[in-house]
């Protein structure tokens, strides 16, 4: 009776080789082990590849970069994870694709992109000049800083940079106001599911403090609420100034 046959070991590729690796008139393979190889094609370009077997028996590849830009490390780390995922029944290449999904998802929701959906949200509620002065002040002084960045990806940094920029030239009150009003642009997006850190509500002692003088901090949405009340004191003090006439 033969033995079975004993699987094929292949010995890890050296850095020497990949370097000296030269292309050919046809591509060719270079084995690493572990379902991972060097393709070199007649370009001269070398990609690393990994091959295996996906559920149905068909035989699928993922593609892990080019050499030199990824190296022989890198490209294991991308096999073992590719490994690992087989291991617990999940198709590599499938979760692959729904980690660019969500990666261009991510991509899309920018700052700018939520801010004018939070901004459109809240316009039935809203006097004329809120809406108007709102989203002008986010057009000047914070789209063009972090409105193109991804939401997730706003830190605190961004949030100071593009606050103190607003301070330099004196407008402390703005200041104020505008990091109240991106504080609720990132609640609204974590409220969508949309997770990020949201770096402008835990800002307390960051901005330096309005001067005597000038009204307090009011945020975006509470602005409606203290015109409405003005309007309500003015109609008072009238009342009383015609009863004691």
């Amino acid at each position: 009776m033969d033995a079975p046959k004993m699987p094929k070991v292949v010995a890890p590729l050296t850095d020497v080789q990949v370097k000296s690796a030269k292309p050919k008139e046809k591509a060719y393979k270079l084995a690493d082990g572990g379902g991972l190889y060097l393709e070199i094609v007649p370009t001269g370009s070398k990609l690393w590849r990994m091959k295996f077997r996906q559920a149905n028996g068909k035989e699928n590849r993922l593609s892990f970069g080019k050499y030199p830009e990824v190296s022989i490390a890198q490209a294991r780390i991308q096999r073992d994870a590719a490994r690992k995922l087989k291991a617990d029944d999940v198709d590599p290449g499938e979760a692959r694709g729904e980690q660019a999904r969500v990666a261009v998802e991510k991509a899309a929701n920018t700052f700018e992109k939520l801010a004018r959906e939070w901004h459109s949200n809240k316009l039935s509620t809203w006097r004329e000049s809120t809406v108007r002065d709102t989203l002008r002040r986010l057009e000047i002084d914070i789209f063009p800083e972090i409105g193109q960045m991804p939401i997730g990806s706003i830190k605190h940094q961004h949030m100071i940079a593009a606050l103190r920029k607003i301070e330099a030239r004196g407008a402390h009150e703005i200041a104020h106001r505008l990091k109240a009003t991106c504080a609720r642009v990132f609640s609204y997006a974590n409220q969508q599911g949309i997770e990020n850190i949201n770096p402008a509500a835990d800002m307390t002692d960051v901005l330096k403090p309005v001067r005597p003088g000038h009204f307090a901090a009011i945020t975006a949405d509470e602005l409606p609420a203290f015109l409405e009340a003005m309007d309500k004191n003015d109609a008072i003090c009238q009342s009383c100034s015609r009863t004691n006439l």
